[in-house]
């Protein structure tokens, strides 16, 4: 029986049926993020997962926000104030054991949470600790992460995703393709799988081919060996063929690629002597195996036509991954007790406008009710103590606010002011898609103006700047000074302010308006150091022609990253800015 040969890419809807069935036949190897909005396409994929996996396995959906008590299980309340003992409760990942765990909206997932799925998706156990319990139960899921992003700000975390073995994304397929698939016998195939085997050409050829599409997870070629050796099983073939492992490049290598193949021809092998002619009676056209590379380049072409042709337009002219999530689009998670999104509880007492968790303070006080009964509490009630308390931790994310400092005196400023101007206007206009201000501060002769408050508009930013004057002395002190208290009202605002400092340091007139570079000088570092005491962050951008101590002596005293660019342009200072500033 000869090998079968790789299959014309059959479409993306066969292709998301074919994923549906690999992961029915081993969902705790492969899980599946699948982007699409919520509708009729979405549907019925679930329901053709649903269809192909037995009826008793679980199904759990576990909806965004969900209490860490729930997911990973905790103190049962009513079973525990009835017994007077702590009892356990199971959470939702332990129900789904054997089963499928439905992550709804998981674009929005918390980084937390998504780290403590990863851990279990890992160890397939979950470990529970808290509320006086101790106890570890088994976890064998297979997770579908719904992902209902626009952009390609919006994905699902990347510590989860890592871990997924199936990108799909069938927000191109219109309703009328999503046809219903053909029934598949899962059972069978999971019977079968522990017979199937990979040569180790296979394998070779799908570690070659992640590593030619720039694949740069070490998982995605293991994801590859399990989805071909689901599809021989269920195709009741105990080998995977060279078809199977194109199906599973087109499948899970391709849509995690972050290049273009490499054009250069193989290397030329040495002429080999023609073989001898098959013996009389023998069958003179039996085609002989394909090569290691031959394999691989079948494999490699599999792949490449899976992925989009936009993809690959992209990939072709910028020879750049493609963008995750976006740096600086909010500002930095503070701590805030009334407002902002719950972010867990914590033991306090209700003060500060922070709100009481009644069912945390009840859980916290449920393994005690024995011994207080004993020590002498009312008989039938609860004994609640101070330190039973449990309030809802909350963060809120601020706004950024980019406050640049532009030093425009002197002559020798007057080429930097262009370039601050166009790393403004830049950043303005991505302000739109980052959410975040920009204001300009320009300090020359004895002060220090407000030229542009903080704001979104590109048309003001222009109008401010086009009216930037440049010569006469250089305050840095009062520069300084004036940037820290806008950046002060910023925060008290609840912004997260963000410092950008250009000048070459040398500062020739002091606080009071007096001229004398040592004092100036002074004056400056003592500026710098309040900044860095009120906890400001920031850069500072070296303007000079080549690089000088004094700006390297501020920028310490500042705490601040030290950047020269004698020579930047507008695009350049842009970028510095966005690398400096995008984690304050």
């Amino acid at each position: 029986m000869t090998d079968p040969a790789p299959a014309a890419d059959p479409g993306p809807w066969a292709d998301a049926l074919l994923a549906a069935a690999v992961f029915a036949v081993m969902p705790a190897q492969m899980g599946v993020a699948l982007r699409a909005p919520a509708g009729a396409v979405r549907d019925i994929w679930l329901a053709a997962v649903r269809a192909c996996l037995p009826a008793t396995d679980p199904w759990r959906r576990v909806p965004l926000g969900i209490a860490d008590s729930r997911l990973l299980g905790g103190l049962d309340l009513a079973a525990t104030l009835r017994a007077g003992k702590p009892v356990a409760e199971r959470g939702v990942l332990a129900e789904a054991d054997g089963g499928v765990a439905v992550l709804a909206m998981a674009e929005r997932l918390p980084a937390a949470t998504a780290g403590k799925l990863a851990a279990v998706l890992d160890t397939g156990e979950v470990p529970v600790a808290r509320d006086g319990l101790y106890h570890i139960d088994a976890a064998r899921i297979g997770v579908i992460a719904l992902d209902e992003g626009i952009g390609p700000d919006e994905q699902v975390p990347a510590s989860l995703r890592d871990r997924l073995g199936f990108l799909l994304d069938l927000t191109g397929i219109a309703p009328a393709q999503a046809t219903p698939p053909e029934p598949r016998n899962v059972a069978a195939a999971r019977t079968m799988l522990a017979q199937v085997s990979a040569s180790d050409a296979i394998l070779s050829a799908l570690c070659g081919t992640a590593l030619a599409l720039g694949v740069e997870s070490a998982r995605a070629p293991l994801f590859a060996l399990h989805a071909a050796r689901a599809i021989a099983a269920l195709d009741g073939r105990d080998a995977v063929s060279q078809a199977d492992a194109a199906a599973a490049a087109r499948l899970v290598l391709a849509p995690r690629a972050t290049r273009l193949p490499s054009a250069e021809p193989p290397p030329e092998q040495p002429a080999e002597e023609p073989p001898p002619p098959p013996p009389e009676g023998e069958d003179a056209e039996k085609p002989e195996p394909p090569t290691d590379q031959q394999l691989e380049d079948m494999l490699l072409e599999a792949a490449q036509a899976a992925i989009p042709q936009g993809l690959l337009a992209q990939l072709a002219a910028e020879g750049l991954k493609p963008r995750g999530r976006a740096d600086g689009r909010i500002g930095t998670p503070v701590n805030n007790g009334a407002r902002g999104r719950p972010a867990g509880v914590r033991a306090g007492e209700p003060r500060g406008g922070q709100r009481l968790s009644v069912l945390d303070t009840l859980r916290a006080a449920a393994p005690w009710q024995a011994i207080r009964r004993r020590d002498g509490a009312a008989a039938g009630r609860l004994a609640i103590r101070k330190s039973d308390f449990r309030v809802i931790h909350r963060k809120q994310n601020t706004e950024t606010t980019t406050i640049f400092v532009v030093d425009a005196s002197g002559s020798s400023a007057l080429n930097r002011l262009a370039e601050a101007k166009g790393a403004v206007e830049l950043l303005l206009a991505e302000c739109y898609v980052r959410r975040d201000r920009v204001a300009v501060l320009a300090f020359r002769g004895k002060t220090a103006d407000l030229l542009l408050p903080p704001t979104r508009s590109l048309v003001r930013a222009k109008r401010s700047l086009a009216a930037l004057p440049g010569g006469g002395g250089t305050p840095l002190a009062a520069g300084l000074d004036a940037a820290a208290a806008l950046a002060d009202a910023v925060r008290r605002r609840g912004g997260s302010p963000g410092l950008v400092i250009l000048t070459d340091g040398r500062a020739n007139v002091a606080r009071d308006g007096a001229g004398g570079r040592a004092r100036a000088e002074a004056d400056a570092l003592a500026a710098a150091k309040l900044v860095r005491a009120a906890g400001f962050t920031g850069v500072l951008i070296d303007t000079s022609p080549r690089p000088q101590q004094a700006g390297q002596d501020i920028a310490r005293a500042m705490g601040a990253r030290y950047i020269p660019l004698p020579y930047a342009n507008a695009t350049m200072l842009t970028q510095a800015v966005r690398a400096a500033t995008a984690s304050p």
